[in-house]
């Protein structure tokens, strides 16, 4: 890969001379100012066409600002503008609008430039490494971001047949559990269920109390809810605590909260059930402050139907130290697991249990990441408007951003 540096006075200068040494199709890597003058990096555009695709990888990492130099005579005076626009830019505190136009144009280009290379590597990787890319192209499908599938794919020892099963060991080491010891149930103690409307927190609260009433007695347990909201919340809850033989109270605010649970300090666990809300509504933090305010520990509740996006933002609103882990609910009606695994997994939070209906207690089961892999791998019968096709793939990898600051260090 043969990329030459000019340097001249003037960067009109330096054009002339890529001109003359490349030709008018040379392609523009980088310009910047020195204490020489003007330095522009510049490679021949048919160096760039034999280009392989690890070569254009390392190329797209290092170029500032892209541009192709027109053969024909009346398009190089567009190119003389832009070498004095680029001149001004370095020199210049401010630049005038035509200048910034200019400018955004060639910011543009280079952005072009660097996707079409970019898309031509991920073509080279279909065609080189159809295994890897099918990899990718399944994991996406199945609901795992492009970060996290990018990173497990970049890991994978080359020439590994048992690709998915690769992967599958990895995410089960980096997938948090809660060990038998850690049973709520078992344990015992003061626990609130949380999380956005509709996740299923009153059937989970009742599932986790059925399994505590049939170990230890109905006298030993308790149910709260602060969800004063919702018409006939408490009439729910009220209706499960009947059938299990449970006393339930409605408390408001955290003086109530307080007192309520001074009162029932001698069971053995004790759930509150809570007002579902939007991640973004502000009774949110007033919610956090209650409970903080009580030493209460939180369970987030997640529904696994939801997007990758929607699970993280209810995970970046809701979660905090005071949160000891999740519960996966509605599993019965998720297509895919993937977004919910990858979140769970970005900010290494252990689940506890997970739920697959409505049935009380029968629907509630300890969690097993061997069933939860398998289900986020399986192939989908039907393909979907949202399925990934084979010649969508370059051009959606070339799109993704190739760094963030939540990637996951994982245990190889």
């Amino acid at each position: 890969m043969k990329i030459r540096k000019f340097i001249a006075t003037t960067a009109r200068e330096a054009l002339r001379e890529i001109r003359s040494e490349l030709g008018e199709d040379a392609v523009i890597l980088s310009n910047r100012k020195t204490e020489q003058g003007v330095e522009i990096v510049a490679m021949a555009n048919d160096e760039m066409v034999r280009l392989s695709g690890d070569e254009m990888v390392r190329l797209s990492g290092t170029i500032k600002h892209g541009q192709k130099l027109k053969a024909r005579e009346q398009e190089s005076a567009k190119a003389e503008k832009t070498a004095a626009a680029v001149t001004a830019a370095v020199t210049a505190p401010a630049v005038t609008t035509a200048e910034a136009s200019i400018l955004g144009e060639i910011k543009s280009m280079h952005s072009m430039l660097q996707k079409q290379i970019e898309t031509l590597s991920w073509n080279n990787v279909q065609q080189r490494d159809p295994q890897r890319a099918g990899l990718l192209r399944r994991m996406l499908n199945s609901g795992f971001s492009t970060l996290l599938a990018r990173q497990l794919l970049n890991k994978m020892p080359d020439g590994n047949e048992k690709g998915e099963a690769w992967i599958k060991q990895v995410l089960k080491r980096n997938l948090r559990v809660a060990a038998e010891d850690d049973d709520i149930v078992v344990k015992g103690g003061v626990y609130a269920l949380i999380g956005p409307t509709g996740v299923g927190k009153t059937t989970t609260t009742a599932k986790l109390a059925a399994r505590a009433v049939v170990r230890y007695g109905a006298d030993k347990v308790a149910l709260l809810t602060t969800d004063s909201y919702r018409i006939g919340a408490y009439e729910q809850l009220k209706i499960y605590g009947k059938i299990l033989g449970v006393a339930v109270h409605a408390v408001k605010g955290a003086d109530d909260l307080r007192l309520t649970l001074s009162a029932l300090r001698h069971k053995h666990l004790v759930l509150i059930d809570t007002v579902g809300m939007g991640q973004r509504d502000e009774r949110v933090s007033e919610q956090s402050d209650m409970f903080d305010a009580t030493s209460v520990q939180r369970l987030l509740v997640l529904n696994s139907t939801s997007s990758g996006d929607t699970l993280e933002d209810v995970v970046r609103m809701y979660y905090s130290n005071k949160v000891i882990g999740c519960i996966a609910t509605k599993l019965d009606e998720a297509v895919n697991l993937g977004a919910l695994l990858d979140v769970v997994m970005r900010h290494r939070m252990v689940m506890y249990f997970m739920a697959n209906g409505q049935r009380v207690p029968e629907d509630l089961h300890p969690v097993n990441i061997d069933v939860l892999l398998h289900r986020a791998f399986k192939a989908v019968e039907e393909k979907t408007p949202f399925t990934l096709e084979e010649l969508e793939f370059p051009m959606m990898m070339a799109g993704a951003v190739e760094s963030s600051t939540n990637e996951v260090s994982y245990a190889l």
